[in-house]
């Protein structure tokens, strides 16, 4: 489960770079022509950088769309974050053991996504991890919970115990104390929502790298945005590149945020069975149209470990992927390899 934070402005602009899992090629070399239609813009949200890329021979509609896709992108953002003390998030952990929160369509969503999820992982992924405190994956302050304070919170970890009511349109947690934190699961909906509102304001083809999970809406000049995958092993190298004209590349992996305790990497996804960093992959990225198909399924199968991945994706039609072991041994489904180019 990703337990990213928000970290303060100046901590993150030094940190982006490293916080990057996918390099977002976007076009062909010597390609002058979309070079030239290509519009770009940058902002810090959801604690990372944030790039969306837009072609469109009109830039005054380009920089309208993209002013109204972060406008909505940080609506979403202020209401699923749980470091902020005025969002529906927070609201629902203040309310945990107390009374139902009402809640958004969108929040909804997000939730139930959750709930499914988890149930597909069978507890793989939970949002209510959130319950563990004590965390740091901030380089310049690490900090990490004593085994007895872990061991004091993990009974408050339950996806069975948030109850959502989508008819009431409302969440509640069952026990006081627990907290849910939609690290995981929050941003590529956030993204979606980005390219959603980039179509609706006459952008045909667009791309949004939120931190290395990328969403992609339209080809670029009826060819695929190019989306280059970081080697795990090795993040400051280029794996591969991926075309993609539609949907989502989405990476997680213990490389992204992290600190070093007694010769131990101790990374940003918590398993939700033992409220410590996951130990199964280095990496993971997967490939797929829908959001459905893809959302939370990377912090699921970094708890799982190689052979849940390798499942997954054999059952699951739509969802591509490649993992590395904690040895540095590589495994690619089929569909994937067939699609990748070699970097």
């Amino acid at each position: 489960m990703d337990t990213r934070s928000h970290l303060p402005v100046n901590r993150r602009r030094r940190s982006l770079m490293a916080a990057l899992p996918l390099l977002v090629c976007g076009l062909g070399l010597g390609d002058a022509r979309a070079e030239r239609s290509v519009l770009r813009d940058s902002r810090l949200l959801m604690g990372t950088r944030v790039d969306i890329s837009v072609a469109a021979a009109n830039p005054a509609l380009a920089r309208r769309a993209i002013n109204l896709a972060w406008t909505e992108m940080g609506r979403l953002v202020d209401m699923m974050s749980h470091f902020s003390a005025t969002s529906v998030v927070a609201a629902i952990n203040l309310a945990a053991g107390v009374q139902a929160v009402q809640v958004p369509a969108e929040l909804m969503r997000v939730l139930k996504m959750a709930q499914q999820e988890s149930v597909r992982s069978r507890g793989a992924f939970d949002i209510t991890v959130g319950s563990i405190r004590g965390w740091s994956f901030d380089p310049h302050q690490p900090g990490m919970p004593s085994g007895e304070a872990v061991a004091r919170q993990l009974p408050l970890v339950d996806f069975r115990r948030v109850v959502l009511d989508e008819q009431a349109g409302t969440a509640f947690l069952t026990q006081r104390g627990m907290r849910i934190d939609l690290g995981g699961i929050a941003k590529l909906p956030i993204l979606e929502a980005g390219i959603e509102t980039l179509k609706r304001n006459g952008i045909a083809s667009a791309m949004i790298n939120g931190g290395g999970d990328v969403a992609v809406g339209g080809p670029l000049e009826e060819r695929p945005w190019r989306i280059g995958v970081r080697d795990p092993r090795a993040p400051q190298r280029l794996l591969g590149v991926l075309p993609v004209t539609e949907g989502f590349v989405v990476s997680s992996g213990d490389y992204e945020r992290f600190f070093m305790r007694h010769g131990q990497r101790l990374h940003h996804i918590l398993n939700p069975g033992t409220g410590r960093p996951t130990e199964g992959l280095r990496g993971v990225t997967l490939v797929a149209r829908d959001l459905e198909s893809v959302n939370g399924v990377g912090a699921s199968l970094m708890v799982a470990g190689a052979a849940a991945a390798r499942q997954r994706v054999r059952r699951e039609a739509g969802l591509e992927g490649l993992w590395v072991k904690a040895d540095g041994t590589l495994s690619m489904s089929p569909g994937l390899a067939h699609r990748w180019v070699g970097a």
